[in-house]
């Protein structure tokens, strides 16, 4: 009998421990918002992508871009007005999967060195979804194209 009760005891235990367990894992998660469309395939869990055409980074967490202005970094919405017409879907985009934290501009000076202006990297970047004829993106033009090239 006692070993019954003993039994019946640990299994609840390790109920509870388990239990426990799940609610401090939940709680520990970090969630990473949806990819933009026009952002490069395969990249779950990533948070910012640097893009080097028009000097700034984007943040999947906020959909925001940050770029730098006289009075210092800015998130927004939308590119600077300068870069109505740069096209998301065709700029190439560095995906910034060794980075944790919420400053990526900190290493601007390394990112702007070390992935230049107009360069492709001698890579094809396919993107999440496809684009329409006329859709205008946060920042860009559309030219019917339904991948990126670069």
């Amino acid at each position: 009998m006692k070993a019954l009760k003993l039994t019946v005891i640990a299994i609840l235990v390790i109920v509870i421990l388990l239990g426990i367990s799940n609610a401090v894992m939940a709680q520990v998660s970090v969630t990473i918002g949806s990819p933009p469309p026009w952002g490069p395939v395969g990249y779950a869990g990533v948070r910012y992508y640097y893009l080097p055409d028009v000097e700034c980074y984007y943040d999947i967490e906020s959909s925001k871009f940050i770029y730098y202005q006289p009075t210092g970094w800015v998130y927004a919405s939308r590119l600077p007005s300068r870069y109505r017409h740069y096209n998301l879907y065709d700029g190439y985009k560095i995906v910034m999967t060794g980075y944790r934290g919420n400053t990526p501009y900190d290493h601007f000076s390394e990112h702007k060195r070390d992935f230049k202006k107009g360069s492709n990297h001698g890579e094809r970047q396919m993107t999440n979804g496809e684009r329409s004829e006329n859709s205008k993106e946060k920042g860009g033009k559309s030219k019917g194209k339904k991948n990126s090239r670069h």
